[in-house]
């Protein structure tokens, strides 16, 4: 019932498409930019369900105050507490390791402001637990949510980010003047 009814919400009432060509391991972690509004977690969310997809998600730890903890909680959400003195990332590849399913989407910007410097934290943790990145990209413009390239972190950081940052270089978030890969290099050259 949920499934219909968010399927209809996200493709019927408000017109979105998808173009999803990748395959969905037991194991992944999705990079999802531009990230540019709070739009942008409603639009997960509807897709997530739609497509009968349970994920995870990072949200910093002052949106989970009472009511909303609980139903963020619910929903998939982990808290991120970034004055701790405490490795993320690590905790997240080690639970990756030891479980048999591990979904967790991450927007490398890190928040709906323009940044020119992404995190990298979704990457370490691919990296360090072995398993794939699935680069979406959320379309505005085109009312399209896309999916047609997987990255295997090789360890050669510079490369990889480069690569992921150039996927995402023509999508149009909510407010595009929010949105940036930052500097690449030569974006010619590929």
């Amino acid at each position: 019932m949920l499934k219909s009814l968010c399927r209809w919400i996200l493709y019927k009432r408000m017109g979105w498409q998808k173009e999803i060509s990748e395959n969905h391991p037991e194991k992944f972690i999705i990079c999802l930019a531009p990230h540019t509004s709070n739009w942008d977690f409603l639009l997960g969310q509807l897709y997530s369900r739609a497509e009968g997809m349970k994920i995870n998600f990072l949200m910093k730890k002052e949106w989970f105050f009472w009511p909303l903890g609980p139903i963020f909680r619910s929903m998939g959400g982990i808290p991120v507490f970034r004055q701790k003195k405490m490795s993320m990332t690590d905790a997240m590849a080690d639970t990756a390791k030891s479980v048999s399913q591990f979904k967790l989407c991450i927007t490398p910007e890190g928040t709906r402001s323009r940044v020119d410097e992404w995190k990298k934290g979704f990457y370490f943790i691919a990296l360090k637990a072995g398993i794939p990145i699935l680069l979406y990209g959320v379309d505005y413009e085109r009312k399209l949510i896309q999916c047609t390239k997987t990255i295997i972190p090789t360890g050669d950081l510079e490369a990889d980010m480069r690569e992921i940052k150039l996927y995402f270089k023509d999508f149009k978030g909510k407010k595009p003047e929010n949105f940036s890969i930052g500097e690449i290099g030569d974006i010619t050259k590929q």
